[in-house]
């Protein structure tokens, strides 16, 4: 048994958009009973999991007897690498996307033609959220090969009926002319890529706000409010976040829909979400903490409780009601720095470098050591035009800011304009000297 869905582009919303709360965990409910047999049956991993667990398959008679089902981490993943996780032979997968991390083993999922379906399906719904439509021109410009996100946004964007234009990521000078000359409707990035885009543009003499884009599909990476304004205003066009991971599927596990930019959608006809406690606990929808997902039709790769690490609010749905939206990632409990006792993330700096005009978006965190006390210090450019002595100010500012709200001080530091990194795909903030 697999289950899957129809796509209904026009009039618009997918046919499992439209049900009611209760008709989508009806459906929930049979697709994680199907998954949950699939992952037994089918991966010894999870055999053996569960039967340590004291859980069988049959026990899953309601949406929350998911509690009783074990988590499944990265590490499982590598741990089980290549391909220990895949639920189906090998003949049966056609296509395999790996991502890499900090150990240097590639965490790798699979897909089988009907994975490869659903995805591009949910692809094509996620962009319709965005306010894209059938006729217009994509500009791809997440990265292709083994990372999910080129290739998975472009077999959407043509499931939709658009144009894609599978430009990928890097060549920033050739990013421009190709928008400029193209001239797409939409474009797919990171939203630190795309300031880097806007960046070219002025350097090149263009202006960004000018260029035939209307909207931008940003996600792969955490992005706060305040980088939204930043890019919207930059570039005269509508930002929204897309949601994934490449242990659920890609880029489409949810998006945001246009029309009232408040956190992506979970399409949880797919894709079931909770959100747990640092006790491992379920808590109740908004009340932040990690975001867990269990996939409900993959055959090739199925993922049961899968710990996302993301850190996020689970919220009642809007202009989707059915399915639940998440707040905006505020970042990733491997991603928290603790200072003196204070924990930080990335995103919660990048919220105050945006708010002080005469900084730009293009900062970096060090962090070293000061004697056997941790220094964290925040590497930033002025914007174009700005006095030396406003900058200088604006450091102080910022200083001020990040005590006022974080309640630790950092150091702060200016630098020249163009000699921090700038993104050609996902952005590295951190820096760890010590």
């Amino acid at each position: 048994m697999s289950a899957t869905a129809q796509l209904t582009v026009e009039p618009g919303l997918h046919v499992e958009e439209r049900l009611t709360r209760e008709e989508l965990e009806a459906l929930q409910l049979r697709r994680l009973q199907w998954t949950v047999r699939h992952a037994y049956d089918n991966v010894p991993f999870y055999r053996a999991k569960f039967d340590a667990a004291g859980v069988h398959p049959d026990d899953i008679q309601d949406l929350a007897d998911i509690e009783k089902l074990p988590f499944t981490t990265k590490a499982d993943l590598r741990d089980n690498y290549p391909f220990g996780l895949f639920a189906v032979p090998m003949e049966q997968v056609r296509r395999i996307h790996a991502s890499s991390g900090t150990t240097g083993r590639l965490t790798v999922v699979g897909y089988t033609d009907q994975d490869l379906e659903n995805w591009a399906d949910l692809i094509a719904r996620s962009l319709y959220a965005s306010g894209v439509r059938p006729g217009w021109r994509v500009h791809n410009a997440y990265g292709y090969g083994l990372f999910t996100g080129g290739l998975g946004a472009h077999a959407g964007i043509e499931k939709l009926g658009c144009t894609v234009i599978p430009m990928s990521g890097g060549q920033t000078e050739k990013q421009v002319q190709l928008i400029h000359d193209f001239e797409p409707d939409a474009i797919m990035c990171t939203p630190s890529y795309l300031l880097t885009i806007a960046d070219a543009f002025e350097k090149a003499g263009l202006d960004p706000r000018a260029s035939s884009l209307k909207v931008a599909i940003c996600g792969a990476e955490p992005w706060t409010e305040a980088m939204r304004h930043e890019i919207e205003d930059r570039l005269n066009l509508k930002a929204v976040d897309i949601y994934g991971l490449s242990e659920m599927m890609g880029p489409g596990v949810g998006n945001e829909c246009v029309e009232t930019q408040d956190g992506p959608h979970i399409w949880e006809d797919h894709f079931l979400p909770e959100i747990i406690d640092e006790d491992l606990r379920q808590v109740e929808d908004g009340v932040p903490g990690e975001l867990v997902f269990t996939t409900l039709t993959k055959e090739a790769f199925p993922m049961i409780r899968y710990r996302t690490r993301d850190l996020t609010t689970l919220l009642p749905g809007t202009a989707r009601p059915a399915h639940r939206r998440i707040a905006k990632i505020t970042g990733r409990n491997d991603d928290m720095i603790i200072l003196r006792g204070v924990n930080l993330f990335p995103t919660q700096i990048e919220e105050i470098v945006c708010e002080i005009p005469e900084l730009s978006t293009h900062f970096i965190l060090e962090l070293t050591k000061r004697g056997t006390m941790d220094h964290l210090t925040v590497k930033v450019e002025p914007r174009e035009g700005v006095a030396e002595h406003e900058a200088n100010n604006s450091l102080k500012l910022l200083q001020k800011r990040i005590k006022d709200r974080a309640g630790t001080t950092l150091g702060t530091e200016l630098a020249a304009q163009g000699t921090l990194p700038r993104s050609e795909g996902k952005l590295k903030r951190l820096y760890d000297l010590r």
